[in-house]
């Protein structure tokens, strides 16, 4: 007998739960924001809403489907189901958090702050949960398969990402490391930068495009279902042992880029979550490329 689906409810704390864990009260809180010239009833107002968005939802998923909530920052320990369809209730960042734990559950976004969130990920109100969830779940649903970027390192350590990996110091150190094509060891490049960067068409609307604007890149930016990444070194620094003749770049399936590390220690993580990142050392090597996996994002 199959399951029934599971309605996954991911979200994080909101600015004012933050500020009471720091704080304590409400009126602490308040008059720490007040001694800075702001007010707590916005943060407190964002508060309710998402609040208030997560009851609605809670009560569209169907009577017949069971449901659980997970909090961001416990993603890492949770264990997501075949049968699951995870309803995101937050911000476009949050999809991206929540990606790499996935594999092919249909994904719902459900935006608690429209004109807020710029909306990429997050597409939907929270009015149209019953309907998408139905959605998610019947034959033939709509849903766009956005690109994932991966990292496979030699002792077999895996990251995925939604937008982008980074690779470099854990610090503000130089980054030392040999770059090149994977398999070809003939074109790998010592160079000492601040890290390398790897995107995604989702990620082209983040850092990606910011790196990408920075330099005035000729290489067009891939569309989030596109099955293409583009990669940017950051802050190269030519010197008589490091060059820097290779410092962006394009991949489609079945290419790759390998990095071989020179220092004692580099980290590799993506969508920004720094905490849950993979480390590397001398001689160790990564290989990044298109992900097997893409997220499901119901239409």
């Amino acid at each position: 007998m199959s399951l029934a689906p599971r309605a996954v409810l991911v979200h994080r704390r909101t600015e004012y739960e933050e500020l009471l864990t720091r704080h304590g009260t409400h009126g602490q809180a308040a008059f720490f924001l007040s001694s800075r010239g702001r007010s707590i009833d916005e943060v407190a107002r964002r508060h309710e809403d998402t609040r208030q968005a997560l009851r609605e939802v809670a009560a569209a998923v169907p009577l017949t489907w069971r449901s659980t909530r997970v909090e961001r920052a416990d993603l890492d320990r949770f264990l997501f189901a075949p049968e699951d369809v995870v309803v995101v209730v937050g911000q476009d960042g949050l999809v991206a958090n929540t990606a790499k734990y996935l594999a092919g559950q249909p994904v719902v976004g459900i935006d608690t702050a429209p004109g807020r969130n710029p909306g990429v990920l997050v597409r939907h109100r929270h009015a149209d949960a019953a309907a998408l969830l139905r959605a998610a779940t019947a034959p033939g649903g709509t849903a766009d398969e956005l690109t994932m970027v991966e990292a496979v390192a030699d002792d077999t350590q895996r990251l995925l990402a939604l937008n982008e990996i980074y690779l470099g110091p854990p610090g503000h150190q130089t980054a030392r490391y040999r770059l090149g094509d994977d398999g070809e060891s003939a074109t790998d490049e010592a160079q000492a930068s601040s890290g390398v960067l790897v995107g995604t068409g989702t990620g082209a609307t983040g850092w990606l495009r910011s790196l990408w604007l920075e330099r005035g890149s000729a290489l067009p930016l891939p569309a989030p279902c596109d099955p293409r990444l583009l990669w940017f070194v950051r802050e190269a620094w030519p010197s008589p042992a490091t060059g820097t003749s290779r410092v962006a770049g394009e991949l489609g399936h079945g290419q790759g880029l390998r990095l071989t590390v020179e220092s004692d220690r580099l980290v590799v993580f993506g969508d920004g979550m720094e905490s849950d990142a993979l480390e590397l050392t001398w001689s160790q090597s990564v290989r990044l490329g298109i992900a097997e996996r893409a997220l499901r994002l119901v239409i």
